[in-house]
């Protein structure tokens, strides 16, 4: 997949597109099944597929103190829209200048000036440029004069048929199902297992001082964490070798009586014995055991820690 970073004036049109539109916060199955259209719409009209998205959330420049924590970082965005056929991504550097762009300024620069759009399939309830002002109409109206054609398409449920008010899929309602802590519930809409990043870094040791050693994540604070709690899942090395772990997603409060700053994400890897310091991981949530409790004593953790292993091993069948 060919990757187009919008900044400043297009250095070389592209050829003939058919192109969509959106932040794609988690590239889940409503994104996939506009895509899957804009797709067989290029196909018939041999036209190239591209999407066109944001280097950030567009809410964390217009409205920050209310923008939404991600359910995907930029590099994992492009990774899962190559993997659903897209020829090419346009990302739009999105900044105060950006965000004060007329939407009619949008499509001469980016569809009509620099993608030569022929095509362009949307939500029905698309909005986009300065303070929202440009809908599904005016993409139809421009497309009038400068050649492409539009869809908005209704929105859809988990299984593609067209969504009741409580069955869209969205990335804001995934985001409440993990703040929930339903991480399957977040799956169905995803199609895949939420999948968090970063760095094993050191911690104080405590997992190993109970006997279940642990690999301590720093995750970037802009990133969507499931509620806290324990679950099982799946830790996947910068080797690309894949172990399952158990995790717990909180603030300890068998050691602390108040949180102290952000989650620690812990993640005792199954049938595991090595170094994982400084490595950049990858850790997909599965299913959620039970919630973060305060044990009264070492002993009564650890062998509830036990039983969470002994779970962590059966749903996954490891």
């Amino acid at each position: 997949m060919q990757v187009i970073h919008g900044v400043g004036p297009c250095s070389s049109p592209q050829p003939e597109s058919a192109v969509t539109i959106g932040a794609f916060d988690g590239v889940h199955l409503g994104h996939r099944a506009v895509i899957a259209q804009v797709r067989e719409l290029a196909d018939r009209r041999s036209l190239q597929t591209v999407v066109v998205t944001f280097d950030r959330h567009p809410a964390s420049v217009v409205r920050p103190a209310s923008a939404p924590l991600l359910l995907t970082d930029l590099d994992q965005k492009l990774e899962l829209l190559a993997a659903a056929g897209v020829d090419a991504t346009y990302v739009v550097h999105f900044d105060d200048a950006r965000a004060k762009e007329e939407a009619a300024d949008f499509v001469e620069e980016v569809l009509v000036g620099c993608l030569s759009t022929r095509a362009v399939v949307v939500g029905e309830d698309f909005h986009f440029g300065h303070r929202r002002g440009g809908n599904v109409a005016l993409l139809r109206e421009m497309g009038d004069a400068a050649g492409f054609t539009v869809a908005g398409l209704e929105l859809r449920g988990a299984d593609g048929d067209p969504a009741t008010a409580g069955e869209v899929v969205s990335s804001t309602a995934i985001r409440g199902r993990l703040a929930e802590g339903d991480v399957a519930g977040a799956h169905a809409m995803l199609g895949r297992p939420h999948e968090v990043r970063g760095e094993v870094e050191h911690g104080d040791q405590r997992g190993r001082e109970l006997g279940f050693p642990t690999a301590n994540l720093q995750i970037d604070p802009e990133i969507q964490l499931p509620a806290d709690g324990i679950y099982a899942g799946w830790f996947e090395r910068a080797d690309g070798s894949v172990h399952a772990t158990a995790m717990s997603l909180g603030h300890r409060p068998t050691f602390y009586e108040r949180p102290q700053g952000a989650p620690l994400l812990e993640c005792h890897l199954l049938d595991f014995a090595g170094d994982l310091y400084g490595e950049a991981v990858r850790v997909r949530f599965v299913e959620r055991l039970r919630g973060e409790v305060r044990f009264d004593g070492v002993d009564a953790l650890v062998a509830q820690m036990a039983t969470d292993v002994t779970d962590t091993r059966r749903l996954l069948g490891a």
